[in-house]
C-alpha cells in the first residue's frame, strides 16, 4: 500500500493482494518507523457510509470505504473511488482510493504485485 499527500489531497493505492484481502477481511494496514515513533496508514470497510471518509487518530491515517463498495472491489474492472470531503470553514479533503497499477517508466520498486498497466495493452 502507497500513500501520496500533498496539501489537502490523499491518495492510497493498493496491491492486487491488497485489495483481495480488503475484499476479505475488511481492512489492510501499514505501518512506517520513525525511529521510536509509529506512522500507521489503515484502508477498512465501513457499514453505513455512502463515501469514502478519512480521519487521523494516534499518529495515523484511517482511509473508510463503504462497505457496499470495497466488498467485491476485487473482483471488478472498478479502478477507483473518489471524495471530497468537507472540513470546517468550507474546506474539503480530496480522497482518494486506486488499485496500484505497474509504472510504464523503470523503477527499483517491486512491482510484481501491481495490477497490469492498461496503457501497456494493445
Amino acid at each position: 500500500m502507497k500513500i501520496r499527500i500533498k496539501g489537502n489531497s490523499v491518495r492510497f493505492r493498493l496491491t492486487q493482494s491488497e485489495v483481495k484481502r480488503l475484499s476479505e477481511t475488511g481492512s489492510v494496514q501499514e505501518i512506517t518507523e520513525f525511529g521510536t515513533h509509529i506512522f500507521q496508514y489503515r484502508v477498512q470497510l465501513m457499514k453505513g457510509i455512502q463515501n469514502l471518509q478519512a480521519a487521523y487518530i494516534q499518529n495515523g491515517i484511517t482511509l473508510s470505504i463503504p462497505e457496499t463498495d470495497g466488498k467485491n472491489w476485487f473482483l471488478t474492472e472498478t479502478v477507483g473511488f473518489e471524495h471530497e470531503m468537507p472540513l470546517p470553514e468550507g474546506k474539503n479533503l480530496h480522497l482518494l482510493l486506486e488499485k496500484d497499477f505497474a509504472c510504464l517508466d523503470n523503477t527499483s520498486e517491486d512491482q510484481s504485485d501491481n495490477y497490469p498497466n492498461p496503457k501497456l495493452q494493445c
